[in-house]
């Protein structure tokens, strides 16, 4: 029985991208490893920005000195 967790920032994404996340995991569990996707669970935890760190920075931080222009998310 998989368990698969996934964690994004939370920043919106809608649910159709999540339900789009937990079919193609589950299917990749499937077709790589053989896994039944009846008993495979897939979890999607979203985290505040403020409570996500890269590189030693908070995400935004992190964001804003790899692309000063803004318009790069990790």
């Amino acid at each position: 029985m998989p368990f698969v967790t996934v964690r994004i920032t939370r920043e919106g994404a809608s649910a159709e991208q999540k339900a789009r996340i937990i079919a193609e995991m589950t299917e990749t569990l499937r077709s790589v490893l053989g896994k039944n996707p009846t008993t495979t669970h897939v979890v999607i935890e979203e985290v505040d920005t403020d409570n996500w760190g890269v590189g030693g920075l908070p995400c935004l931080d992190y964001r804003a000195r790899q692309n000063p222009a803004g318009n790069a998310q990790t």
